[in-house]
């Protein structure tokens, strides 16, 4: 029989809401002491990080082996990452929902490009008049979720550049919403923003490209965006690479990496909703979710707005329990508080996943 577990806390339910105490009865939460014994640990308790994007069952290559994708997940999950917003692959990965050591997956089905506008092997490739129609099939294959690549870069102008005529993105949008799913895209640039925004899109990835003219625009729609700092350091050795061939695209790949910080910071100071990915899978390792946390505060969130950004307001952005009475016990147990250290993220005394710990090293 699992044990009663009495977690002598603080106990974070939300940013300001500490409660002394809570137990894992049966695998979920509950703030009422339950009758008989139980055992106690101790520490600063915090929901299961959220990494709003992330790819299990895709490497540099296109999808990979059922094997892989478990070794990711379990990655992520013994970072502390416990709920992944899967942001495209090309791989069915549903057995992962049959497993309860693995960390939960909200998937957008498979990413939706131009033909020969983005890596090789990794998306659903049409033209703009099958856009719609393979909207609502990846709608269908996905968790509440699409994704769009809305630039690329263009190898006839040599330059990044939208990937969508601006008439065909309403009726792409519209079927999204009609089938229940909220629609991303994978943007770098400036000029492929506007036009998404303008046709109802709910969060935009990556997002370097924000500026005066589109910051006000997502604020007033309320547009989301997942920034995945420690994948836009890789922009210098992307623009390395290209600048023989692409020196324009080259030179633009560094000036959005110059201004990255300043970008995620604008956009904290203007409102938007900002939550934490990684962009694990294709060429970055899984389980890296603090770094991320920890690079959104170093662009300017305060040290508890980019926790949140992980778990409390990840959570209830993706409509996911966090620490409420009768929720599955999927949380951390720290050694200190995070909202003054977020260097304490790094090293969990526990990782609880479905009431049962995973990782960590209370034992």
């Amino acid at each position: 029989m699992t044990p009663v577990l009495h977690l002598r806390g603080p106990v974070l339910v939300g940013p300001d809401e500490p409660a002394p105490e809570a137990w894992i009865v049966g695998g979920r939460i509950t703030f009422e002491r339950p009758s008989g014994d139980t055992t106690t640990v101790d520490g600063w308790v915090v929901p299961g990080l959220v990494d709003a994007h992330c790819h299990i069952g895709l490497d540099a290559h296109g999808a990979v082996d059922d094997a892989t994708s478990e070794a990711q997940a379990l990655a992520d999950r013994d970072a502390g990452a416990l709920l992944l917003r899967d942001a495209g692959s090309a791989a069915d990965t549903r057995w992962v929902d049959d497993r309860d050591d693995l960390p939960r997956l909200v998937r957008a089905g498979r990413h939706i490009a131009r033909p020969k506008r983005y890596v090789r092997n990794f998306a659903d490739e049409v033209e703009p008049d099958e856009l719609v129609r393979t909207v609502r099939r990846q709608a269908a294959r996905g968790d509440g979720w699409v994704k769009l690549v809305g630039d690329w870069i263009d190898r006839d102008t040599g330059d990044l550049a939208p990937c969508w005529p601006a008439e065909v993105l309403r009726p792409a949008m519209d079927a999204a919403h009609e089938a229940g799913a909220r629609v991303t895209a994978h943007c770098f640039s400036e000029d492929s923003l506007a036009d998404l925004v303008e046709a109802g899109i709910d969060c935009i990835e990556h997002a370097t490209g924000l500026d005066e003219r589109t910051l006000p625009l997502l604020a007033e729609r309320g547009v989301a965006i997942v920034p995945t700092l420690i994948n836009i350091e890789t922009f210098p050795g992307i623009a390395d690479a290209a600048a023989g061939k692409f020196p324009a695209y080259a030179a633009h790949m560094r000036a959005l990496h110059e201004r990255r910080h300043a970008t995620v910071g604008a956009a904290y100071d203007a409102g938007l909703p900002i939550y934490a990915g990684t962009d694990a899978g294709g060429a970055l390792a899984h389980g890296r979710i603090v770094d991320e946390v920890r690079e959104l505060a170093r662009a300017g969130l305060p040290a508890v707005e980019a926790l949140s950004a992980a778990s409390w307001s990840a959570r209830a952005w993706l409509g996911r329990d966090g620490l409420v009475e009768g929720a599955s016990a999927d949380l951390l147990v720290l050694d200190a508080d995070p909202r003054e250290d977020l260097r304490v993220l790094h090293d969990p005394r526990a990782v609880v996943l479905r009431g049962v710990r995973r990782a960590g090293r209370w034992s």
